[in-house]
């Protein structure tokens, strides 16, 4: 009788010891410390962006995604240690605050405003705020002519807030949760054009299904740079600012550029400097 009670309480001790380890596995499950090689790490991207970052049934595409590979694997991470997860333009600050994600690659434009919340690595991409227009529409060939327009772009995203701010003040602006959503609006003809970056329309326009059906205006209105997202202090920065640097010079960044934007006919700029940010 003695010996069982000795028995479970030991039992009981190991059940509570086993329970604390389960809870606090999970840090040890995703360590994304100062030198990766943990057994998870989770980035965000888009996952309605064509050429740069989508999800499909074979699984993730995009520049942004050959980005974030590159990156999450010069961190210690193969691709199978990778968990992806969608981060819509108004989301992104808040899942970095929150510790959702480890950083977001996933059209980022690096602005002031969002540098006081989150800390950027790059620039990795030089992208320009430009229109798509119906393939028969010829009616906007400069920003004043925004004025006149309905315009969508998307909740959260810089597009928007310039075209309020600055480009069309005196447009008719409306915000959707999504550029996917924009477009059908502007197939429906309920919207005059989609604005957002270059690369992102360039992404839409070369879809198979609308080849020929849209065009880019070709403005060029703003500069946006792209940078990775990581939360506010850290290390994580100087780490993928060091391997952005490695993809551009053994050749991959320009590789991934050719491969998911090439078709549609994207232009891109040279590969930025980091901390080289173009106003």
């Amino acid at each position: 009788m003695k010996l069982r009670k000795v028995t479970a309480a030991s039992a009981a001790v190991l059940a509570l010891a086993v329970t604390a380890t389960a809870c606090g596995g999970s840090d040890d499950d995703k360590d994304t410390g100062s030198s990766g090689g943990g057994k998870k790490i989770t980035i965000g991207i888009k996952f309605d962006q064509p050429g740069l970052g989508q999800k499909t049934p074979d699984g993730y595409a995009g520049f942004d995604v050959d980005v974030a590979t590159y990156v999450a694997k010069k961190l210690g991470y193969s691709e199978d240690q990778i968990e992806w997860k969608e981060s819509k333009s108004a989301d992104r600050e808040t899942m970095l605050q929150r510790g959702d994600v480890d950083f977001i690659a996933a059209t980022y434009s690096i602005t002031p405003e969002r540098q006081e919340k989150v800390d950027f690595a790059g620039p990795y991409l030089l992208a320009h705020q430009d229109v798509l227009v119906r393939a028969d529409d010829d009616s906007i060939k400069s920003e004043s002519d925004l004025n006149s327009k309905k315009l969508c772009s998307v909740t959260g995203s810089t597009s928007a807030q310039n075209i309020k701010d600055k480009l069309a003040p005196k447009a008719q602006l409306q915000k959707y949760p999504t550029y996917s959503a924009c477009l059908t609006g502007l197939q429906n003809k309920a919207i005059d054009a989609l604005t957002t970056d270059d690369s992102i329309l360039a992404g839409y326009a070369a879809q198979s299904q609308f080849k020929g059906k849209f065009k880019l205006a070709g403005l060029k209105m703003t500069n946006e740079n792209y940078g990775i997202g990581v939360k506010k202090g850290s290390d994580l920065k100087a780490k993928i600012n060091d391997a952005l640097e490695a993809m551009v010079s053994d050749g991959s960044w320009q590789k991934a550029v050719d491969a998911n934007l090439g078709p549609a006919n994207y232009k891109n700029e040279p590969a930025p400097k980091i901390g080289d940010i173009k106003s």
